[in-house]
């Protein structure tokens, strides 16, 4: 929680101003009695330093779930409730807590600067494929919380993978993994829950286990939490990349014990 000791302290240098510094700024105003002017600066978090990915994807991942809930002019209890699940599996105290509120508040507002923050957040996390596709399975599972994808959604989401260097076709894979990995959470019987783990692994029911293995292994280790960590994820996210790859080997244990 280095990252946060350097927030609360006053010590803004890895905001790098711009559009994600501002958005911080907004959400931190209140701990501050006398404004953000005159806070020290802290130069020796240059880009790539741990702190200021972490602080980049925190920001970026809460302003973004406010974006992406506000679609379709109203944000659903769904929504609020994936927000809140976030915060959860984070174990954020009271005054993290508030500041991402604060984020999701932020990203809400009209006119909030979304291809200036993505780009900015892309500059940050540089060479970090895996933490850039993290966010965006964050930012599409908040928008499949009320079960279904409405036309505005998709069309923010598409965009935002764009923005991030998706191919529509590389977005589409991920999306529909997404939506197999929420189907595996909620279906009871073996057939729609082994329907689901072909989908959550993204492969073809009729793909040869070897297929199938290489698909487990990929995204095992595209979510492992320690490499995410190291990446850059702040280490209160280390449970909703643990919980990931829990689906994920339980998706590829299914549909190991049906081909015995």
């Amino acid at each position: 929680m280095s990252w946060w000791g350097k927030i609360v302290g006053g010590t803004f240098g890895f905001m790098m101003g711009g559009p994600l510094g501002a958005i911080l700024g907004a959400a931190l105003g209140d701990y501050f009695d006398g404004g953000l002017d005159g806070i020290k600066l802290d130069d020796s978090l240059g880009l790539g330093a741990t702190e200021r990915v972490q602080s980049v994807f925190f920001t970026t991942t809460f302003a973004l779930m406010g974006y992406i809930a506000k679609s379709d002019g109203k944000v659903s209890n769904q929504e609020i409730g994936m927000a809140e699940q976030v915060m959860q599996q984070m174990r954020l105290n009271s005054q993290q807590r508030s500041v991402a509120i604060n984020l999701f508040n932020e990203g809400k507002k009209p006119g909030f600067p979304v291809h200036e923050v993505l780009a900015q957040f892309k500059r940050e996390s540089h060479r970090r494929r895996n933490l850039v596709q993290m966010f965006l399975e964050i930012i599409v599972a908040t928008a499949l919380a009320d079960g279904r994808l409405d036309t505005q959604e998709q069309g923010r989401l598409e965009s935002i993978a764009r923005d991030l260097g998706y191919t529509r076709i590389q977005f589409t894979a991920l999306l529909s993994r997404l939506t197999g990995q929420a189907h595996f959470i909620d279906q009871t019987s073996v057939a729609d829950k082994l329907t689901a783990a072909y989908e959550l692994l993204g492969v073809n029911s009729e793909a040869d286990f070897d297929a199938v293995k290489k698909a487990y292994r990929k995204q095992m280790s595209q979510h492992h939490p320690d490499k995410l960590v190291s990446k850059g994820m702040p280490e209160e996210m280390l449970e909703i990349a643990t919980r990931k790859t829990q689906e994920i080997k339980a998706a590829y244990e299914l549909i190991k014990s049906q081909r015995r």
